[in-house]
């Protein structure tokens, strides 16, 4: 049984401070460790599921943020930037099951601790064809483009509940309750690891139980900028269209563009951000 792991880290066991996530920031070594921690609990779940490989992305910020040197030698890990699919980076046919740790509620939701989508201020909202979408959207759909069922979502309770809504009887663990963007009231991270790690067992054993998240081609992403400037810029990508003075649209018969688009995306929209002071 091969198995995929996709490793964000607003969601991980502990973690509420947006400094805990950025090299440099207060926190942030800590940070990387309870990361690490959160995936060796998945890892140890799906060996015990009789799991013969655990392929880990490193799918936060940077993408060098987990810690080789503590992860569970079992496994490998994709780390570093300039991947071109992004946190569904490694994820092909052929994998079994896709889990998904220390994942986040899409922008705007209610109690989502360190809510967005995608980048923080950059972007107000994404739909995929025509559907609301935050990052666990985005990538199980990626998953189920290439034949494979996500079977565990790991985060705070909004995301958690985000899940179920998408992918319908998913199992979940929720390490953390939101109380707004910045606050939650947390599982200890012993709890937290351990929870992770026997509903890793539970969905492996259930694993016929899951199906892939499809959606029907053409692809049409819509995304909702915060300015006009990087709608502007990001309108000059071929078959990205400007729908509206901060809206762009891209349709594509290939998932595989979008996963891309987003990193392209996400390199011009922050170069205009960074460079327009107090209006970015």
């Amino acid at each position: 049984m091969r198995v995929y792991l996709s490793v964000d880290m607003e969601g991980v066991t502990g973690l509420t401070d947006p400094e805990e996530m950025h090299h440099g920031g207060r926190g942030y070594e800590r940070g990387c460790e309870f990361m690490t921690g959160d995936a060796n609990a998945v890892i140890r779940g799906a060996f015990a599921a009789g799991a013969t490989q655990v392929l880990v992305n490193d799918a936060h910020g940077s993408t060098r943020n987990l810690r080789i040197d503590q992860l569970d030698p079992r496994a490998t890990l994709i780390r570093g930037p300039g991947k071109p699919h992004r946190m569904g980076q490694g994820l092909t046919e052929g994998f079994d099951a896709a889990i998904f740790a220390g994942y986040h509620a899409r922008a705007g939701v209610s109690q989502g601790v360190l809510n967005h989508t995608w980048m923080g201020k950059e972007i107000q909202n994404v739909w995929l064809n025509g559907e609301i979408c935050g990052e666990t959207r985005l990538v199980a759909a990626f998953a189920g483009f290439v034949g494979v069922p996500v079977v565990l979502v790991t985060g705070d309770v909004a995301v958690c509940d985000e899940a179920r809504e998408v992918l319908g009887d998913v199992e979940t663990v929720a390490v953390k309750q939101g109380i707004d963007m910045f606050a939650a009231e947390l599982l200890p991270i012993a709890v937290a690891q351990q929870k992770i790690e026997e509903s890793t067992l539970t969905a492996l054993t259930r694993l016929a139980d899951f199906r892939p998240y499809a959606i029907e081609p053409p692809y049409t992403l819509e995304v909702e900028w915060n300015s006009t400037a990087i709608a502007s810029a990001c309108a000059i990508i071929p078959g990205t269209r400007r729908k509206s003075a901060r809206n762009t649209e891209f349709t594509t018969p290939d998932y595989r563009e979008i996963m891309a688009l987003f990193g392209l995306y996400a390199m011009i929209a922050g170069q205009v951000a960074c460079g327009s002071g107090v209006y970015g």
